[in-house]
């Protein structure tokens, strides 16, 4: 479990550093990382520097909760709320691995744009480890 947990640990942080990077500019893999409404690629939103270090935030607050659940690190989360929060990022990525059932997701309708089929050979099946191996290292 202790693998898992610095694995998912070291993904929560990497994530967190990307969205790090576009926040102040970069450009590296953006025209794969957000949704476009067809081929054409158009995107559905485009996040500001704030919502982004907001989404980069989260990400390294998940890696502080699940670095939290090795045993010898358990004071660094309040141990009260330590299997809920773990619980609440299981679900977070399952969900987002299961998707919204047109844009992004395993559920996805619009698949034929480039972060569609990013989506489906990385967003999604990366969401989906993550969710499951959460919810091991939450039980």
């Amino acid at each position: 479990m202790e693998v898992i947990i610095y694995m998912n640990t070291l993904i929560f942080l990497l994530l967190g550093a990307v969205h790090v990077y576009w926040a102040f500019g970069g450009k590296w893999g953006m025209n794969t990382a957000l949704p476009t409404k067809d081929a054409g690629g158009e995107s559905l939103f485009s996040p500001g520097l704030i919502e982004t270090l907001i989404v980069a935030f989260g990400l390294f607050l998940f890696a502080g909760i699940t670095l939290s659940n090795l045993e010898e690190l358990q004071s660094l989360f309040p141990s009260k709320y330590l299997k809920p929060a773990t619980l609440v990022i299981t679900s977070i990525f399952l969900l987002r691995a299961l998707g919204d059932f047109k844009y992004v997701g395993f559920a996805k309708k619009i698949k034929n744009t480039t972060f569609a089929k990013s989506d489906t050979r990385i967003f999604s099946p990366l969401c989906l480890y993550l969710g499951l191996t959460t919810l091991m290292i939450a039980m």
